[in-house]
């Protein structure tokens, strides 16, 4: 199995999760299906089948978010050296070269990706298109809703 990169602060949110769904969650919902049993008839107990059905999602999750966690690795881009290369982890200030905008974005991994948040998925045509270059350069970025034109302005590992 390959490995999938992900931000330090990307592992966190997923440990955090991971303990909600452990410590929080699952004894939850193994008290409802305990007090749905006591109801008596099983086979027409609607609280039974949606706590059974509860339980269903959040061991998938636990096991999902396990198997990410195993198979990550873990990047801190405040440790990064990339000598101002646009590298997994390195925020970026860009100008779009046709308005005149400007935007920052973090390259992260598939789980962290937020657009809103500024956070693009290290897969998507924009990240793609931006690693490997330095400040200075100009980028052009094939995205599903065009063809976009961006020079790198600043290039952070924070």
């Amino acid at each position: 199995m390959s490995t999938i990169p992900i931000t330090l602060k990307g592992a966190e949110k997923l440990k955090a999760e991971l303990h909600q769904l452990k410590t929080v969650d699952r004894p939850w919902v193994i008290n409802a299906i305990a007090e749905a049993r006591a109801q008596g008839d099983l086979s027409e107990n609607a609280e039974y089948d949606a706590a059974k059905d509860r339980q269903g999602f959040i061991e998938g999750r636990i096991g999902e978010i396990e198997g990410k966690l195993s198979a990550s690795q873990i990047i801190d881009p405040s440790t990064l050296n990339a000598e101002g290369r646009v590298v997994f982890g390195a925020t970026i200030d860009l100008e779009d070269e046709d308005t005149g905008g400007a935007v920052t974005y973090q390259i992260v991994g598939e789980d962290e990706a937020d657009i809103k948040l500024g956070l693009v998925n290290i897969g998507s045509p924009i990240a793609r298109a931006m690693i490997g270059k330095e400040a200075g350069d100009s980028v052009t970025v094939e995205a599903p809703g065009g063809t976009k034109h961006y020079e790198i302005v600043d290039v952070r590992y924070v």
